[in-house]
């Protein structure tokens, strides 16, 4: 698959564009630019109606978005790559067209890489024939390079039980893979790949004399490196396969590229691994838009055979000055948000907190030990040990994942997400900020580093005997509009109080996710903190100040914040959010909405799940719903009991009180239709 030299001169011509347009950009950057790029409806969604409609009115068709039959990828050619105005024109003759139901513009936006530093490799001369793996201590950590003893994804004892991540394919959504480099070529699966920046089957990355784009091959050494064939390193599941979907190396990221790549494939890739996302600059609020949370939410229904795609997410690097509920992807109910610890168990400088991170997993260290960071493959067929940032921890996620897979190919979207709950481990990880904490079930997490850092053996071991969990349900549990003054000094707090639809079809019992959707303006939102606690107690940080973010008129707009931290509580009863200032200077604002919006399960999810030991988190947690169980079936009892009595009592009232109305009136006529004693024929009656 090496490409010929034609290909080589339409990089450099596109290497111009780009700084064409990088420039262009730099000067007008106020807004988000138009591209050329057109999502198109088309009414019958036949192909060639959408190619005769390209030819008509002079665009290119690019095919269909996520397979979806009736819309269309049209790039018109005489318009430029990106301009600052909207192409009115062209859209409005394409939608006055009978044959089209609707025609989107793209606009385009910053997707930025995580994790990316500027390469000063001085290993990049290393023999590759000297295995890294010794150097690997997030698999094996043996105290290496300043680390502590012990703190690893334990992922030995799964390869140990003959767990390699076989059969299952993970998808780099990246800047490409190097699929030529000797440690990835024979797990490469080129038909679950594709170009999406370019527009063509080979995702190869665009060489740059700064090895610029090597983040994606990074990746997927990471993942797959093979093992036992003297180069870099082992990929935390070198049996598996892996996918380059090329998206990431353009001028501007669109919802279609975006949408196509988060729905590539979706019955042939089980794990999609994401390690960008908006701008890690303390000032962004940005997510997904709507073609790409419709690709997600296809993915995690309709993905893997109904079992659902598993996205993996990088929580962010932003550090203290960011906060990852402030990322769409990261933070979404669909996506396992992974952070980052080094290799003496403290955090990285550039992680970011926040309550929607599910667990953690390693990255380099926060001293620079030449010997600390993350060792995997590069570009040119070379090794690097500088590999970084949550980059490095989310794909490590994913191939964890794998071996769960290989354990139980059944396993949906929502089990990955309850077996990282309970089989992540605190272990020797420390966070000077924010304490270790136990929710209203018990269960321990903290603010950065979720519920743990990953334990391959522990999950393939639960993953063996794993059920399904029960389904899930959504609940609108109760809301607030009216404007709360937000003061300069203390917090506005407000109370809401729900049943989580007890009663109804979709009542909510045992929570997964938690979303408190935000409506606020300020003078300063970089100094806006809120807090949500729930009635089992349980307080979440939603979001905390951001000293870099000066926006005052944007504020956030029905933000959906998420938590985890509630995982397994029971939601009826008070919810409290408390919304303050921190910053230096007095601030204004209102709180305009809040919608708490409740996700989980009406049944137990562990009543049926196999315990070997009870004193894991499944243990423990299943003794407690077995408990809450036999106490809701004690009341039922105790209600049941009291509504026979009452109705005993009341029916013995009624009928003493009935005798002594006849004893003193003689008895009562009865109503039409009734049985009253008219309906009896007296004897002088019978047979006439």
């Amino acid at each position: 698959m090496v490409k010929p030299v034609g290909w080589f001169l339409l990089r450099v011509q596109y290497l111009l564009v780009l700084a064409t347009i990088l420039v262009w950009y730099g000067a007008c950057n106020s807004a988000p630019p138009y591209t050329n790029d057109f999502a198109v409806q088309i009414r019958d969604g036949k192909p060639d109606t959408a190619e005769l409609l390209a030819r008509k009115y002079g665009y290119l068709n690019l095919g269909q978005i996520r397979e979806q039959r009736d819309l269309y990828h049209f790039r018109h050619r005489g318009v430029p790559h990106v301009r600052r105005r909207r192409s009115a024109a062209q859209q409005s003759r394409l939608e006055n067209d009978m044959r089209v139901r609707a025609a989107v513009q793209q606009q385009g936006f910053r997707r930025r890489k995580r994790g990316y530093n500027e390469v000063n490799d001085n290993y990049r001369q290393i023999d590759i024939n000297d295995p890294l793996f010794p150097k690997q201590w997030y698999l094996l950590n043996t105290g290496q390079a300043d680390g502590k003893a012990g703190l690893d994804l334990n992922v030995l004892e799964a390869w140990g039980m003959g767990y390699t991540g076989e059969g299952v394919t993970i998808a780099i959504m990246d800047d490409g893979v190097d699929y030529l480099h000797p440690d990835l070529a024979d797990n490469y699966n080129a038909d679950a790949s594709y170009d999406f920046s370019s527009n063509e089957a080979f995702p190869y990355p665009r060489y740059t004399d700064d090895w610029f784009n090597s983040h994606g091959t990074r990746c997927a050494g990471e993942v797959v490196g093979k093992i036992n064939n003297g180069l870099c390193g082992v990929g935390v599941r070198y049996g598996a396969r892996v996918a380059g979907i090329r998206m990431l190396d353009q001028p501007f990221m669109t919802d279609i590229i975006e949408a196509s790549s988060m729905g590539h494939k979706p019955q042939e890739i089980d794990i999609y691994s994401a390690t960008w996302g908006p701008t890690d600059d303390g000032r962004t609020v940005d997510g997904p838009r709507e073609l790409t949370v419709q690709a997600m939410a296809d993915g995690v229904n309709k993905g893997r055979g109904g079992k659902g795609s598993i996205y993996v997410w990088a929580s962010g690097d932003g550090g203290s000055q960011d906060d990852c509920n402030c990322d769409g992807y990261a933070s979404s109910m669909w996506t396992i948000s992974i952070n980052s610890a080094i290799n003496d168990g403290r955090t990285a400088l550039y992680d970011e907190s926040c309550s929607s991170t599910l667990a953690s997993t390693f990255s380099n260290g926060r001293n620079r030990h030449p010997e600390a960071g993350v060792a995997t493959t590069d570009l040119y067929g070379n090794c690097t040990l500088k590999h970084s940032g949550t980059s490095a921890a989310a794909p490590e996620a994913a191939g964890v994942f794998a071996l769960a897979l290989q354990a139980n190919p059944n396993l949906t979207w929502r089990d990955m997400q309850h077996l990282t709950v309970l089989t992540s481990k605190r272990n020797q990880l420390y966070d000077p900020v924010h304490e270790w904490r136990r929710n209203g079930v018990g269960l321990e997490f903290n603010h950065l580093f979720g519920f743990g850092v990953l334990d391959a053996g522990s999950m393939v071991k639960m993953a063996e005997d794993w059920n399904t969990v029960p389904k899930r349900f959504h609940c609108t549990g109760t809301s607030m509009s009216d404007a709360k003054p937000i003061p300069v000094e203390g917090k506005v707090v407000v109370k809401l109080t729900t049943d989580a639809c007890e009663g109804q079809e979709n009542f909510v019992r045992y929570l997964e996710h938690v979303q408190a959707v935000v409506t606020l303006r300020s003078t300063r939102r970089g100094d806006v903190n809120i807090n949500m606690a729930s009635p089992m107690g349980t307080q979440s940080i939603l979001l905390s100040t951001r000293p870099n973010d000066d926006d005052s008129v944007k504020g956030f707009d029905r933000w959906p914040f998420m938590t985890t931290h509630t995982w397994g509580e029971d939601p009826r009863g008070d919810w409290v959010l408390e919304v303050g200032f921190q910053g230096d200077e007095p601030q204004e604002g209102d709180l305009l909405e809040w919608t708490l919006r409740l996700h989980g399960t009406q049944s137990a999810p562990y009543i049926d799940q196999v315990v070997d030991e009870w004193h894991t988190k499944l243990g423990m947690e299943k003794k407690r719903q077995e408990l809450d169980l036999k106490e809701e079936k004690k009341e039922e009892k105790e209600e049941e009991e009291k509504r026979q009595e009452k109705e005993k009592t009341e029916a013995e009232e009624k009928e003493t009180t009935n005798e002594e109305e006849e004893e003193e009136n003689g008895p009562k006529k009865g109503k039409e239709g009734g049985s009253s004693w008219l309906s009896v024929k007296p004897n002088y009656m019978i047979g006439l």
